[in-house]
């Protein structure tokens, strides 16, 4: 019976490639380019070949989608799981698996929900990295020399950039021009960053000391590149205090979150990064005025302190008087060890003098001469006893010579000649001990003379010091010098005006001599002249 079914029918055969390939070129002629709406599901990143594959769904349906790699690279828009996009591409059939998929050319959120679906899933992971964190923000320097802007070079916001920095405070300005918007503007404003952070400190081109990364205001479309990861990585790497001025007051992106300062706009953050110049001058010329106010007050204050406690000091009368008093104590007690010390010096010396004198060289002199004389004497009685026996010997030896033969007068004549020799050098040297008992005798007066020229020399040095002293601290040098003594009866120092008038007379010492003085009665002193001043004797 299947044979019959078989036979009854007229179609054609083919292959299952002939098949595929007829249903593959019916779905792209059908459906060449569309536009398909779908949230992305299983979508697991780029396979290593560069390609990405993923799934596009909704309530009913499920669609196989394919970005080759060099398309992959040109998409604006990544993919994301979870993402409902608008895919556009091309409708295809894959033989190997019986099923047809899109090629994606280009990728777009569905809508602004999409967009702020992203954005929020992409905040609450970089936040939950720390990247937003207070802690992290660091404050901008008070008077930056170098500021650099990374904006585009040909809209208005660089203008009113440069133009507020003019106004406010000029400060030199590095230009990094990227673009801000459309397809490549996140990579260039991500590269901007770091190479600003790149540059050397003492380069050719200064290393800012502050960021401004801004752009003009525009739809989330159009501000987009500064949500993209890489830019506000970027941001948190920068080692430079950023500024964020992207947008209108009430745009927000992702780079404000992460910068160290938010800017409402980019003439705002001109404004933030450089303080008014005027201003700055006014506030030093009033905080001038306020410290040289307070110092003025302060030496006012500290003269009145000084004025009270001078007043509640005592006098100078009063604070010397004790110090006079001990003066006198220590001029009576120096003057008293001044004079034993000199007593005992004079002792001392004395002492020297008398041992000097047993040891003088006079004496030593006399004790020699007289050992000389008689050792000269001693000398000479030897010498005549030695002659009168080399007479003798020389008579025996004769008588000898006489009685013996000739040979043995020789030999007793070279016996004599050989004795007078041996006598000759022991007289010579008998001869030489009183001139080397001198040359001791001197050498020993010359040290003598040097010790006791060297003990007067000091003793002079040190009786002269001790002179100075008691000069320096004698009451006559300070009466010398214009300085008189008031004296009562019994040669006390009187120090008071009250001692003098109870005392009634009294002495005055001056330097050259004494004046006796009586205290004269009041009405005396009223119709009494004044004597001349030579004649005068009474002071009161």
């Amino acid at each position: 019976m299947a044979q019959t079914e078989t036979q009854s029918t007229n179609a054609a055969e083919i292959s299952v490639s002939e098949l595929a390939t007829a249903l593959k070129r019916t779905l792209e002629d059908r459906f060449g380019y569309v536009r398909v709406r779908g949230e992305i599901s299983g979508y697991r990143g780029p396979h290593s070949s560069g390609h990405a594959y993923f799934s596009l769904k909704d309530q009913n349906a499920r669609l196989d989608a394919v970005v080759w790699r060099t398309t992959f690279l040109r998409l604006k828009v990544k993919p994301e799981e979870g993402l409902e996009v608008i895919a556009s591409g091309k409708i295809t059939t894959f033989a190997g698996k019986s099923s047809y998929q899109i090629v994606v050319e280009s990728l777009e959120p569905a809508g602004i929900g999409a967009l702020m679906a992203l954005l929020e899933t992409r905040r609450r992971q970089l936040a939950t990295e720390g990247l937003f964190d207070l802690h992290r923000k660091r404050p901008l320097p008070f008077l930056p020399r170098v500021i650099g802007v990374i904006t585009s070079p040909a809209g208005a916001v660089i203008r009113d950039i440069l133009h507020r920095l003019a106004d406010r405070f000029p400060a030199r300005v590095i230009v990094w021009p990227v673009r801000v918007q459309g397809e490549g503007s996140a990579e260039e404003v991500a590269a901007a960053i770091q190479g600003m952070n790149a540059l050397p400190a003492e380069g050719p081109i200064p290393r800012p000391d502050l960021l401004i990364v801004a752009r003009g205001g525009g739809s989330l479309e159009d501000l987009w590149s500064f949500n993209d990861e890489a830019v506000v990585r970027a941001a948190a790497e920068s080692a430079i205090p950023l500024i964020s001025a992207v947008g209108h007051e009430t745009d927000w992106t992702l780079i404000d979150h992460v910068a160290d300062l938010r800017a409402p706009t980019p003439t705002a953050a001109a404004e933030l990064c450089a303080p008014v110049r005027a201003e700055l001058i006014a506030r030093v010329t009033q905080m001038e005025a306020r410290v040289l106010s307070a110092m003025t007050r302060h030496a006012l204050e500290n003269r009145a302190r000084l004025r009270a406690a001078a007043r509640a000091l005592p006098s100078a009368r009063t604070l010397l008087s004790l110090a006079s008093q001990k003066l006198d104590s220590e001029v009576d007690a120096l003057r008293a060890a001044a004079g034993g010390r000199l007593r005992e010096r004079s002792l001392s010396l004395a002492r020297l003098v008398r041992a000097f004198e047993r040891r003088s060289p006079h004496g030593q002199l006399a004790l020699w001469a007289e050992r000389t004389r008689a050792l000269g004497a001693k000398l000479s009685f030897d010498r005549e006893a030695r002659t009168s026996q080399g007479r003798q010997s020389l008579g025996r030896a004769n008588d000898a010579l006489r009685a013996g033969s000739h040979r043995a007068a020789e030999r007793r004549g070279e016996r004599l000649a050989m004795l007078a020799r041996r006598w000759e050098v022991r007289m010579a040297e008998r001869r030489q001990v009183p001139q080397t008992l001198q040359h001791n005798v001197a050498r020993v007066d010359a040290a003598l003379r040097r010790a006791i020229g060297e003990t007067i020399r000091r003793s002079r040095i040190s009786s002269a010091n001790v002179g100075q002293v008691f000069s320096a601290v004698n009451y006559r040098s300070v009466l010398a010098r214009g300085y008189a003594l008031v004296l009562d009866h019994g040669g006390g120092a009187l120090t008071r005006a009250d001692d003098a008038k109870a005392a009634k007379s009294f002495t005055i010492r001056f330097a050259d001599g004494d004046v006796a003085a009586t205290e004269a009665p009041a009405r005396a002193k009223r119709r009494a002249k004044p004597a001349p001043a030579a004649t005068q004797k009474s002071l009161f």
